[in-house]
């Protein structure tokens, strides 16, 4: 959310950045709904100050004995405070609609974000690793033989419909041995407190992390009001929702894998096949809540966090910045990491690592207190995948099948499976 402050104080260059993610000016038409709601709130305190004036007025009036003036003033007190009544409540409607329009913008690009109207404006800051020359046509993750026997979306369709799988036997442990792999790094080497938090929540904490109200057509909403979460950012990142915590406790980095859910409304008909779009996923999340000051050199440690883990599996990748028209609603940078897909030779995201700035703070109201005391400030967001593990599933599979439909699987992870190295023809860890 934005500070309408801000808006006030220099409504071009608010117009300005929104025109770099595409958007029509818009602080005319906030900056007249701001004045009218101070209007009527302006108005409201003068018709109250009269009411209480002739409130006070009235009992001098009686003690008189003069009872046209008792009349009048009374009439008067009930006048003024029918009147007070109507402008509160258009006030309150007025603040409504700045909240909703202001709730309904996206937040505004870093200076040092490249201009673009898609992903096509993307730029790459890195790459690492290189892809492996097969000796034979790769093939996607569902098709590959040691594969197959343990990802099964007939099953999953038949349980819940298109886009789920049921993973069984060595597939399973294998997405099981990877979610603990990225735990385990993320706190032991990363610094990141392992959280483990609800996967339903109320819309307020979905509010406050900007899935709603525009995207709630992408989530799952049950018959109670509760929403599932389509990632834990909600949950960690609401764990300061209208809190004021003390300076000294920032950074706050914390890491979760959770299931998470998204009824992916805006992409009917892409990646259909196989797990890379589910409707139920589980993911590795980093949050961080930081100092303003801090907050774009978190961005790149969380990225590096993410890359890390790339990294030990061998998994050759690119990272890039994202344009601002690809960007997404509440961040003002983003780092999308790819990895390398040989099935569809091609690099896929499997990371997104943005920091919010104060754009979440506000909405959640979520603040610190500074060490040498002083008004409270709104903190810092950031959030990332630390990884999406279907995604580096697929990766891990389809980087190391060989050509006899075995799996050659990486060292780094060897420990957490049982000191099993391949994925056999057959679909059996060895």
């Amino acid at each position: 959310m934005h500070d309408i402050r801000a808006i006030r104080d220099n409504p071009a260059a608010f117009d300005a950045a929104l025109a770099r993610r595409g958007l029509a000016p818009v602080s005319e038409e906030i900056l007249a709904l701001d004045e009218a709601r101070r209007a009527r709130i302006h108005a409201a305190e003068s018709a109250q100050a009269e009411q209480n004036r002739a409130s006070k007025e009235v009992g001098a009036a009686r003690g008189r004995g003069d009872a046209a003036e008792f009349e009048r003033l009374r009439a008067l007190v009930a006048e003024k405070k029918a009147e007070v009544a109507a402008m509160q409540a258009e006030a309150r409607d007025l603040d409504a609609q700045l909240a909703d329009r202001l709730m309904g913008l996206p937040n505004l690009p870093l200076e040092d974000v490249p201009d673009g109207t898609d992903e096509a404006g993307n730029v790459e800051l890195r790459r690492r690793g290189t892809p492996r020359a097969f000796d034979f046509p790769p093939r996607e993750h569902y098709e590959i033989a040691g594969v197959r026997p343990g990802m099964d979306f007939e099953a999953g369709a038949k349980l819940s419909g298109a886009r789920f799988v049921v993973l069984s036997g060595a597939v399973a442990r294998l997405h099981r041995a990877l979610a603990q792999f990225m735990l385990d790094i993320h706190v032991t080497e990363n610094g990141l407190t392992e959280t483990w938090t609800p996967v339903l929540v109320r819309p307020e904490m979905m509010l406050g992390t900007g899935q709603l109200p525009k995207f709630g057509e992408d989530s799952y909403q049950t018959t109670n009001g509760w929403w599932l979460v389509p990632t834990a950012e909600v949950t960690l990142t609401n764990l300061v929702h209208g809190e004021t915590v003390e300076e000294e406790s920032l950074p706050r980095r914390m890491v979760a894998h959770t299931q998470c859910f998204r009824s992916e409304a805006g992409s009917a008909g892409r990646d259909t096949a196989g797990m890379l779009r589910q409707h139920q996923f589980e993911k590795v999340e980093m949050v961080s809540i930081t100092h303003p000051d801090a907050s774009r050199a978190e961005l790149d440690r969380m990225t590096a966090c993410a890359e890390g883990i790339l990294d030990r599996l061998g998994l050759p990748y690119r990272t890039v910045v994202l344009c601002t028209g690809d960007m997404g609603f509440g961040a003002r940078r983003t780092h999308d990491i790819e990895v390398w897909l040989p099935g569809q030779n091609c690099y896929r995201e499997i990371s997104s690592v943005s920091v919010c700035g104060d754009f979440q703070a506000r909405r959640m109201n979520a603040r610190f207190r500074p060490a040498g005391g002083g008004k409270p400030e709104f903190v810092h967001t950031l959030n990332g995948s630390g990884l999406a593990v279907g995604r580096t599933l697929i990766a891990v599979l389809e980087n190391g099948q060989q050509a006899d439909g075995s799996v050659r699987l990486p060292e780094a992870l060897v420990p957490w499976l049982g000191g099993k190295t391949h994925l056999t023809a057959e679909g059996a860890l060895a």
